[in-house]
């Protein structure tokens, strides 16, 4: 018996050359912004080293913008950080207001297109990190 009158069953369409280390890599973006950082960008880097020639354009775009984006990531959130302390008096309490403000809202935006370039990389598209990613060819 049919499964109804005139509908077929959903076929899986095949999975776009490169999409699992597109996904990798914005995972290992997220998880360094979220939970190891250094770790994870030592992954990622080795990931970028190891396939960038021979990888699809799919996944070489992605492992691209993710180093670029963690690089980026860590001038802004780590050395802008120093640099405000240092610039400050650090026993001040508005210091630290500032840089707690700093660090939520360029975090969170961080996190926030990494999850939107992960959700690019799922569905087998490719993405540019606004202001910080680089260009794919």
């Amino acid at each position: 018996m049919p499964l109804s009158g005139d509908k077929l069953p959903l076929q899986e369409e095949p999975d776009a050359p490169g999409l699992t280390l597109a996904v990798w890599a914005e995972a290992l973006y997220l998880t360094n912004l979220l939970l190891l950082p250094g770790i994870c960008f030592a992954i990622l880097v080795w990931l970028y080293f190891k396939h960038r020639a021979a990888a699809p354009a799919l996944a070489v775009c992605h492992l691209k913008q993710t180093v670029a984006a963690s690089l980026w990531a860590g001038i802004l959130l780590g050395v802008v950080t120093v640099i405000i302390v240092a610039l400050s008096d650090y026993r001040s309490e508005y210091t630290w207001i500032v840089v707690i403000c700093y660090l939520v809202c360029f975090h969170s935006s961080l996190v926030l297109l990494g999850v939107l370039g992960l959700a690019k990389a799922m569905a087998g598209q490719t993405y540019v990190y606004p202001l910080i990613g680089r260009p794919c060819a």
